[in-house]
């Protein structure tokens, strides 16, 4: 690291009072799989998935250690970590191995929260809160229990972010200085019209034109001019409550945990646990140990980690694209799962398409078979085994194998694919050259427009080097 590294005490939260504090810049969303072409999706054979970690998409010169009070604000409530350091980049905050971590048959331990330091209300009626810090008569209960029980999770969890925000001597109040501003977020609920246009997608920037309006209306209905003061102070003006149903949508953590003999599934903001990144093939994951109250962050079974290597976790599995941006405000080209739609009656042959990246398995459970790789390349784009689950297929049991066929079949859906990205005004290339061309762009209008080159890298990956090889005679192959 280009600073000094982060000394890690033996079964304690990490923290080193020796280092020198820096001017601190609220964290954005610093996803794994921002920077769509470097970073590959998962290819495990099964039975055993273990994949190799992630590569840093920075440059180690860019990280610089968190400041120590992020550390000691955690240390004095029994956090504690280990084996992993707390870095701040120029897209916000991350957390890495401090160390190399040798694969174990079981999964480490590498994080421990308390539930007192947490926020957390219940999914379902009746709503309860662990801690339960709404005091009986508050008005913001009343608030929360007007919300839609079905719909409306993300409301209530705002409600109680801004609650503890204005609660003397909670730890939010503390730790609400590293969220990031309404200026460093990424969420599209923050988006301008001009912002959401970017798009290119009329029915996502519907969506978050929808969810602005939800957003106000709630304000207006619950913040009127006479709403006593310690509810009005909450959120003086719509922007302040916006700011907090995106911080709690994009950082809220659904899990089911027991306190007692209750179970149940709840809404966690939980800190530092909210500082892990996304990646499609994370290696680390949540588990609730109720004995104590605890949530542990676990490196996976037989996980190898090198010092360095950036912790993540997987946000959703089996979602779009359209879904991430709607949610976090981040896209990828690396998704294993986003889909293109194709209009032509044109059909690939499955099994030759797989044969020419060598991937294996059946249509959930795609991956890449090294086995049959003569490179020795361990990785295949997201954006081919999103191919391989969209694209319009035939196999040997329809009709018997035809070259002739399959590269006209190549050639026409290639084609459909120039067409498609023909309809982009830009090309990805161009939107990053818009990028660099705006150093001090809005967050939002960054994330939209790397929604959009993430689209056309898509169809730019199917159209091209795909169907390419696949019209070429020596290239159409079968398992």
């Amino acid at each position: 690291m280009a600073s000094l590294q982060l000394q890690l005490p033996t079964n304690s939260f990490i923290f080193n009072h020796k280092l020198k504090g820096f001017d601190y810049q609220s964290r954005n969303h610093s996803f794994l799989c921002n920077n769509a072409r470097t970073i590959k999706a998962s290819i495990a054979a099964p039975p055993f998935r273990i994949f190799e970690p992630p590569q840093l998409e920075e440059s180690q010169s860019e990280l610089e250690p968190a400041d120590p009070d992020f550390y000691k604000i955690g240390y004095v409530r029994s956090v504690r970590a280990y084996g992993v350091e707390f870095m701040e980049g120029p897209n916000g905050f991350g957390v890495y191995a401090a160390k190399d971590i040798e694969p174990l048959r079981r999964a480490r331990v590498i994080m421990e929260i308390p539930l007192e330091l947490m926020l957390t209300i219940r999914e379902k009626l009746p709503w309860m809160f662990f801690p339960d810090i709404v005091p009986v008569g508050h008005p913001i209960f009343d608030i929360i229990n007007s919300t839609n029980p079905e719909t409306d999770w993300d409301l209530r969890l705002a409600c109680l972010l801004l609650f503890a925000f204005d609660l003397e001597g909670n730890f939010w109040q503390l730790y609400g200085d590293f969220l990031p501003s309404a200026e460093e977020c990424t969420s599209l609920l923050l988006a301008t019209e001009e912002d959401l246009l970017e798009l290119q997608d009329e029915d996502l920037a519907s969506t978050m034109k929808d969810q602005q309006q939800r957003a106000l209306k709630f304000w207006e209905r619950n913040w009127h001019s006479a709403v006593p003061l310690k509810i009005k102070r909450l959120a003086r003006d719509p922007e302040r409550f916006i700011w907090a149903l995106s911080i709690a949508q994009s950082r809220c953590i659904n899990l089911q945990m027991r306190i007692g003999a209750l179970v149940q599934d709840s809404d966690m903001l939980i800190p530092y646990a909210d500082m892990l990144n996304h990646s499609f093939q994370p290696n680390c994951f949540f588990h609730w140990r109720f004995k104590d109250r605890m949530l542990e962050v676990m490196i996976n079974a037989g996980q190898r980690i090198r010092k360095g290597d950036e912790m993540t976790i997987n946000y959703m599995s089996g979602k779009k694209n359209n879904m991430f941006m709607q949610r976090y405000g981040f896209s990828s080209s690396a998704n294993p799962w986003d889909v293109i739609e194709f209009n032509s009656n044109a059909k690939i042959h499955l099994d030759s398409f797989l044969s020419v990246f060598n991937i294996s398995g059946l249509p959930q459970e795609y991956y890449h078979n090294n086995r049959l790789s003569n490179d020795g390349d361990d990785f295949v784009d997201g954006a081919v085994i999103a191919a391989a689950r969209t694209l319009p297929t035939w196999s040997d049991g329809d009709i018997p194998l035809v070259p002739s066929v399959e590269r006209k079949a190549a050639r026409e859906l290639q084609e459909e694919c120039q067409q498609m990205l023909a309809e982009f005004p830009t090309t990805s290339d161009q939107d990053q050259q818009i990028l660099d061309s705006m150093p001090q762009a809005r967050r939002t209008l960054e994330a939209a427009l790397k929604y959009v080159s993430v689209t056309s890298e898509t169809v730019s990956e199917e159209g091209d080097p795909v169907f390419r090889d696949l019209s070429r005679p020596d290239t159409v192959l079968t398992l």
